[in-house]
């Protein structure tokens, strides 16, 4: 039997395959792109520092993720008037729509990929995830 979380890594990588062999090669854009284009189209204004840690990636991983987004005119920065040393981020319009593209194609296949799994089995991995989420953040404060 795998160890759980070797599980869910593979889930993971098994999942992102399809996505960036499909939608991220038609768009233009990696996985971890479009895990800061969601993020920032669900919450605008956003500092590099935020987004790294609600995705999970590491500070550079996120950078480069917000360069390419950057480049390709799909994320603009803004100053924050608390903290000139800092930038907010928000979606530009080529953003905005490609958000919302590649959103509905992402609930799709998201549909798709829970569409044998029970609802009442979702609900429990929904609360046990964002329990897991939790522990892991708390981990992670804790070693600060």
């Amino acid at each position: 039997m795998d160890p759980l979380f070797f599980k869910l890594a593979r889930v993971v990588n098994l999942t992102a395959r399809p996505f960036q062999e499909s939608i991220g090669r038609k768009h233009q854009l990696t996985l971890n792109e479009w895990r800061v284009l969601s993020l920032l189209g669900a919450e605008p204004g956003l500092t590099a520092t935020q987004v790294a840690e609600l995705t999970g990636m590491d500070k550079m991983s996120a950078s480069r993720a917000i360069a390419g987004l950057s480049r390709r005119r799909r994320l603009q920065r803004h100053d924050d008037p608390a903290d000139q040393r800092r930038s907010r981020l928000y979606l530009t319009a080529t953003g905005k729509t490609l958000c919302n593209t590649v959103g509905a194609l992402a609930q799709a296949r998201e549909a798709a990929l829970f569409a044998k799994v029970k609802p009442a089995d979702l609900s429990r991995l929904d609360g046990i995830l964002d329990t897991l989420l939790a522990s892991v953040a708390a981990d992670g404060r804790a070693g600060d």
